[in-house]
């Protein structure tokens, strides 16, 4: 059923709070943002008919089965530590969230909104639209400030980063993305009040508002990690970032300077290089090539520079395997790969989980598209455990401090949001 919207922010917001009473929810939307490779402006997925949820072992081959009993539209989320089951990895930091590694559903209701129209995909559309505009738009109560901590003083950051230097230095890796977690204990927070001051605050083409049972990640990503569109893959890693001006002349020259600037263009280069390298094992030979470098972006906070790496999928290789053969994503890990994901087990203090993963959907074509979760909050509910990371790259020319300055800049929309920082 195809319906047309007189009045869209209205209808997204009561769907995603009719949508929110269920156990199963993923809202993913793109706020508008021009994006050659989207499929719909907004998707919310509502229920779950079916579902997996696995740990690190053989999640990969489960969520395989899974895909092949349930054909038509899944969403759900990769967490970072799927790496042990790529690699000969471990995760033994401090886990607060206690989120499974791999989790998937195939919806009951699905609505899918592409400029002012809502296509209902349910063996009941009018249960879902009555349901919808039955909900009444109330302002949320107002949310009492959340203070995060911090797992690192500055001193501390700037100590890590040192450390890490010195493997740069002795080149057991090139590039890495180190990330320390803000949290809080006792936390009691609206999810959904809090996704939507968020979304409000910093709307980015990758927002995310996903709840499995008393879990959620409240997300505002700008970060696609990899897409396929009929035999294409695209990936869009982010290596690159800088404060806006309200000053718009001052902004431009912000714009301009990242875009020249050397420390970010060799991070850029650097993640792209890992990019291209991890897409050949998917590819048809010779078809990975990068249709842009170093383009700047602009969002509510931040211009970030963006690369997009693409290939023709090889003939006959499973949807599935070919986001195995990325994951995790080049911008989250560094270089090369496998050393900087054991050299951040060793220099951070919390474990990543679904930060640094990835959530989204399959289509019932075989298509998929997923975002890097970043710039997320993550909630357990029931342990009242609220979880931020934010990471920067470390390469040999990085300056500690600027770093530590660029985790509190990409921490500016959720700490605008809670209430501050200890």
């Amino acid at each position: 059923m195809i319906i047309p919207l007189t009045n869209l922010p209205a209808f997204k917001q009561k769907a995603l709070l009719w949508a929110s009473t269920f156990n199963a929810v993923c809202y993913l939307d793109s706020n508008s943002f021009n994006d050659p490779y989207g499929k719909f402006d907004t998707l919310i997925a509502i229920g779950a008919r079916a579902e997996v949820t696995e740990q690190a072992g053989n999640a990969f081959e489960q969520l395989e089965t899974f895909r092949k009993d349930n054909p038509g539209w899944i969403t759900g989320f990769f967490g970072y530590d799927l790496k042990n089951e790529i690699e000969q990895l471990l995760s033994s930091n401090p886990d607060g969230l206690q989120f499974p590694d791999l989790y998937f559903f195939a919806p009951e209701h699905l609505i899918i909104i592409r400029d002012d129209q809502a296509e209902i995909i349910s063996s009941l559309p009018k249960f879902v639209i009555d349901h919808i505009e039955q909900q009444e738009l109330v302002m949320p109560a107002s949310q009492p400030a959340v203070t995060l901590e911090a797992r690192f003083t500055k001193q501390e950051y700037i100590d890590a980063v040192t450390g890490i230097q010195e493997h740069i230095n002795r080149g057991d890796i090139y590039v890495t993305n180190f990330c320390q977690e803000f949290f809080a204990e006792h936390a009691h927070i609206n999810p959904l009040g809090i996704f939507t001051r968020l979304n409000d605050v910093s709307p980015n083409p990758f927002s995310t508002f996903f709840k499995w049972k008393d879990n959620y990640i409240l997300g505002a990503s700008p970060e696609r990690f990899l897409a396929k569109r009929g035999s294409k893959l695209i990936s869009q890693p982010i290596k690159g970032t800088a404060k806006r001006n309200p000053d718009a002349k001052t902004d431009e020259q912000v714009k301009h300077q990242l875009r020249n600037h050397p420390k970010e263009l060799q991070e850029n280069v650097m993640i792209v290089d890992l990019v291209r390298n991890d897409l050949t094992r998917s590819a048809k030979q010779g078809s990975v090539k990068t249709e842009e470098l170093f383009g700047i972006h602009s969002f509510q906070y931040v211009h970030q520079m963006i690369s997009t790496v693409v290939c023709e999928l090889q003939d006959g290789l499973p949807a599935i395997q070919a986001i195995k053969n990325t994951f995790p994503m080049g911008s989250m890990t560094g270089a090369p790969k496998i050393s900087a994901m054991q050299l951040m087990e060793q220099y951070e203090r919390s474990k990543r989980g679904v930060y640094s993963g990835a959530v989204g959907y399959f289509s019932p074509d075989d298509d998929f598209d997923f975002n890097v979760v970043i710039r997320s909050l993550l909630y357990n509910s029931v342990k009242q455990y609220l979880s931020f990371h934010a990471g920067s790259a470390i390469t040999y020319h990085a300056i500690a401090e600027k770093e530590y300055e660029e985790c509190l800049l990409k921490a500016q929309a959720v700490m605008e949001v809670l209430g501050g920082l200890k």
